[in-house]
């Protein structure tokens, strides 16, 4: 096991992989390529997406449930085509 430095608490396995970061970051990011691998849900339309709260009886979420299991889809994507479809018709 190799000692640890007593001022810092660091090995020099340590230093040698921060070494590493300090090399990287001295030669700069790029910026583009940082903000293509953002990672997280995709979007759904064409700009952020809203997360709207609404209170379900048992026996809808049930089915609610049941629908996304058949059709291998989220709940989330069951609740958004049914008001998409509500919104069509009224």
């Amino acid at each position: 096991m190799e000692a640890k430095n007593d001022r810092t608490g660091s090995s020099t396995e340590d230093r040698r992989d921060n070494s590493a970061f300090v090399e990287e970051a001295e030669r700069g990011y790029d910026v583009e390529k940082i903000l293509q691998r953002r990672s997280g849900r995709p979007t759904l339309g064409e700009g952020p997406s809203s997360v709207e709260s609404v209170r379900l009886e048992p026996e809808l979420k049930r089915e609610i449930i049941l629908r996304a299991s058949e059709r291998g889809i989220s709940v989330s994507e069951v609740i958004r085509e049914a008001l998409r479809e509500y919104v069509a018709a009224h």
